[in-house]
């Protein structure tokens, strides 16, 4: 796990070492073990390092392959390397470090672009070669691992985060479109452009080549998601052993380090499935308990810590507990906005920045994480409403009762959620409602993904695929890389292990929702080695942070920075924001408060 960055010109004129350096310096937190620079005339590749396989400075990046002809800066890991590499050292190659780079140098060597079916993983990597002048440019199918780029002065750049390619763009400007629209609608990581104007993110399961000769660059998508008709044919029984067989597999990949691994513990089912599978696994083979931390709310209505102990005291675990005040929130507001990038939607983040935290004070560089089983499984209440899409009226209201006893919903917000969630122009009006933005801003907002999302409602495929691929799970991914190599600390997701996200989404959707229960198939696949009580528990809330509390203990210095904004200025009334301030839902002052933090942070200027 690293940072990775890249100017190309096209000209073949030399770059400046010092450009290429300062990018690696921007990403020092995400490869405290070294950084290293690769030149030739009109390249320049850097890297900076996290050691996690092979520790030892020859897996330092950039790395060569083939007499120098390849060189490759990676982010990420290939949890199957071993299995690659075995199959490459049977056609006659060697290899010369324990890494996964290494691999997947050979396999690119060996199989050209089609290696990317080959790897189970996360990664954002670049190859040089040499030979035929390209640079070849890979995510992984999900987008675990970030990857940006920009255009400026007739060269093209690539990094790992945005905050490397700002010093070379001549300003650093709000996308208007892009701000405009998160601010009406809350959606991020959706497109390829950011909300800095210049900077663009390659999708999740799409790669580029770029022609160093001509310039010219092609971007594909290299994975899609499908249905499998063989998986949508299992039968209950069939369903509850290879959920399980697959998690238990994923795990086990991902517990494969040169360095100590924990886990993210919330208390909710995927991470709790996901600890104790790893827990039995990590003392088997190192003898050792495994450790777990959980950030712990200190509003007694969202502290969800004692369901956290009860999972560590079952599966004899380590468990570390944080419990972030507002004094920390206040101390590290800036250094979280800095690390995200772009505004994001809850404070919850700041909940998992302490996790990750901790997880370095304790020598833990590797942690496991539940994100991804909402998604992959029909976790999220609002699933129902694409559940029982078809059903009869009927039909439709005892599933909203069933709903209700098996979920946090109460039987009339089960009923809205199948209005709301299906209809754009109930969703559009009532986000038009909730705003404070000027009316011809409102118009401005683009609201096109509003109504993709609704549309998807009337298929579940169609849905998780869009959450997946697009409107959900992007954003929670950027939040989870961004908190975690601040710290420098991989994150390992077994839920979106390729091999479980394509059986989840071909699974029959009365598998993973039934009887109001949300995914009842993880359930029974886990029954037997979680309590009863984690194993059925129905008010799931997650990492929740006291947001009331610390916007109310905060308001000042929050409304110092409202009343600064330009851009609020600029997009919002914001004399009657300020009077409304304290009627507002939390999230939504929180939002507000967000942007005006970012833009002061990064010193966004709006026009």
């Amino acid at each position: 796990m690293c940072a990775i960055a890249g100017i190309l010109r096209f000209d073949g004129i030399d770059i400046d070492r010092s450009l290429i350096q300062r990018m690696n310096d921007l990403a020092s937190h995400r490869g405290p073990d070294g950084d290293g620079v690769f030149l030739a005339p009109g390249i320049a590749l850097g890297h900076r390092r996290l050691a996690i396989l092979d520790l030892n400075p020859r897996g330092r990046q950039p790395m060569a392959w083939a007499a120098g002809r390849y060189q490759i800066v990676f982010n990420g890991e290939v949890y199957n390397y071993l299995e690659i590499r075995r199959e490459l050292e049977a056609l006659g190659l060697q290899f010369a470090t324990g890494t996964d780079t290494e691999v997947i140098l050979a396999a690119y060597a060996t199989w050209g672009e089609a290696c990317l079916d080959r790897f189970n993983g996360m990664w954002a990597f670049a190859i040089l070669d040499t030979q035929d002048r390209s640079v070849f440019l890979a995510r992984d199918r999900f987008g675990v691992k970030p990857l940006y780029y920009t255009e400026f002065g007739g060269r093209f750049a690539f990094a790992s985060e945005i905050k490397q390619l700002l010093p070379l763009l001549p300003a650093i400007r709000a996308n208007q479109a892009m701000v405009l629209e998160w601010m009406l609608t809350s959606f991020e990581d959706h497109r390829e452009e950011t909300l800095f104007e210049g900077v663009r993110s390659m999708p999740g399961s799409h790669c580029m080549r770029i022609n160093l000769r001509t310039g010219t660059r092609t971007m594909r998508r290299w994975y899609v998601l499908r249905r499998d008709p063989a998986i949508a044919a299992w039968t209950e029984t069939q369903a509850i052993e290879r959920t399980r067989a697959l998690l238990e597999d994923a795990v086990r990949l991902r517990l494969r380090s040169d360095v100590q691994v924990g886990t993210c513990l919330s208390g909710g089912l995927d991470s709790s499935a996901t600890s104790v599978i790893a827990s039995g696994m990590y003392r088997d083979q190192t003898g050792r308990r495994f450790m777990g931390i959980h950030a712990r709310a200190s509003e007694a209505s969202i502290d969800e810590s004692r369901w956290a102990r009860m999972v560590a005291d079952d599966a004899d675990m380590d468990l570390a507990i944080v419990t972030p005040s507002t004094a920390d929130f206040l101390g590290t507001l800036d250094d979280v906005v800095r690390t995200q990038e772009e505004p994001f939607g809850s404070a919850s983040m700041f909940m998992g920045w302490h996790v990750f935290r901790e997880a370095r004070a304790r020598n833990c560089p590797v942690m496991l994480n539940g994100q991804g089983g909402d998604e992959v499984l029909l976790g999220y209440e609002r699933y129902f409403s694409a559940a029982t899409r078809q059903l009869p009226l009927w039909r439709a209201v005892l599933a909203a009762w069933e709903e209700s006893r098996h979920s946090r919903l109460s039987f009339w917000n089960a009923l809205r959620y199948k209005v709301y969630f299906l209809s754009p122009s109930v969703r559009v009006k009532r986000l038009k409602a909730r705003s404070f933005m000027r009316p011809e801003m409102q118009e401005r907002a683009d609201v096109s993904f509003v109504v993709r999302s609704a549309q998807a409602f009337n298929d579940v495929f169609e849905l998780q695929k869009l959450e997946i691929e697009t409107v959900q799970l992007p954003h929670l991914l950027r939040y989870e890389d961004r908190n975690s190599m601040r710290h420098g600390i991989e994150t390992r997701l077994p839920f979106l292990d390729y091999r479980l996200v394509e059986a989840g989404l071909s699974m029959p959707t009365h598998l993973k929702m039934r009887g109001g229960w949300t995914k009842y198939v993880l359930r029974k696949a886990v029954a037997d080695i979680l309590p009863e009580s984690i194993v059925w528990r129905r008010d799931k809330i997650g990492f929740e942070a006291p947001m009331q509390t610390w916007l109310s203990e905060a308001r000042a210095q929050i409304l110092v920075d409202v009343s600064d904004s330009r851009i609020l200025a600029q997009t919002c009334d914001r004399e009657a924001l300020i009077r409304d301030w304290d009627r507002l839902h939390p999230w939504r002052r929180w939002s507000y408060f967000n942007l005006a933090t970012w833009e002061r942070v990064f010193g966004v200027r709006w026009s």
